[in-house]
């Protein structure tokens, strides 16, 4: 099985990343798909950033990362976001570590 660095654009770095999501192999990225992945490498404490995602999604068409212009791009920034939502809680962008540090008095809540 070809690793998820022998697709173009996606290097070991984010490689490492899918595994960590459980993502292992291109073929599993491809059967995944974009969001789905992005969805779990989000869940799995990658920090959400457009440009990797609109990368993610380049690689997986087989196009180079900056072909991705105009209204497509914009319509992957809608997509992106929905994604981004499904993975962070709304709890006001607090971290786990804030909300606890605010709970004991530590800090002042925002």
């Amino acid at each position: 099985m070809a690793p998820v660095s022998s697709i173009r654009n996606l290097g070991p770095v984010m490689e490492a990343a899918f595994a960590k999501a459980g993502i292992t192999s291109a073929q599993a990225l491809r059967d995944v798909g974009p969001d789905a992945a992005y969805l779990r490498l989000l869940q799995t404490g990658t920090t959400p950033h457009f440009i990797g995602y609109y990368v993610l999604v380049m690689a997986l068409q087989g196009r180079p990362w900056n072909d991705c212009k105009g209204a497509e791009k914009a319509a992957l920034r809608v997509r992106f976001d929905a994604v981004k939502a499904q993975a962070v809680p709304d709890d006001g962008g607090l971290s786990a570590l804030d909300a606890a540090l605010d709970v004991i008095g530590v800090r002042k809540p925002r």
